[in-house]
């Protein structure tokens, strides 16, 4: 069984969302075919984890149980929805946020 090229760039948008550093090295494997598909789940995924590291900060501040495993499972649902939508080869935003990220980070791959 052969692994093509393009094969490797549609994990490379798996990739993205395993830590900061998956998505780091999505995007400096995708620079030279700039896969749109590994292009928009970067976006996604960098957007994700950025936020992700803002907030946690104010949130270990409240030292509450309850509003800590509220954001764990709101980041585990988000981050869940894009790692289904990178498996299945699809463009879906993250709900909420996902517009955004796609404007913020829209400089990546052009």
């Amino acid at each position: 069984m052969q692994n093509t090229s393009e094969d490797n760039n549609d994990k490379l948008a798996i990739v993205a969302y395993i830590t900061l550093i998956g998505t780091l090295i999505a995007f400096f494997m995708n620079r030279e075919k700039q896969n749109p598909l590994v292009l928009f789940h970067i976006r996604q995924a960098l957007g994700l984890w950025l936020l992700q590291i803002l907030l946690g900060y104010f949130i270990g501040a409240f030292d509450s149980l309850m509003i800590s495993t509220s954001f764990w499972i709101f980041f585990i649902v988000l981050f869940t929805y894009g790692i289904f939508g990178a498996v299945g080869k699809k463009m879906n935003e993250v709900p909420i946020l996902g517009p955004y990220f796609q404007k913020l980070f829209a400089q990546i791959g052009q």
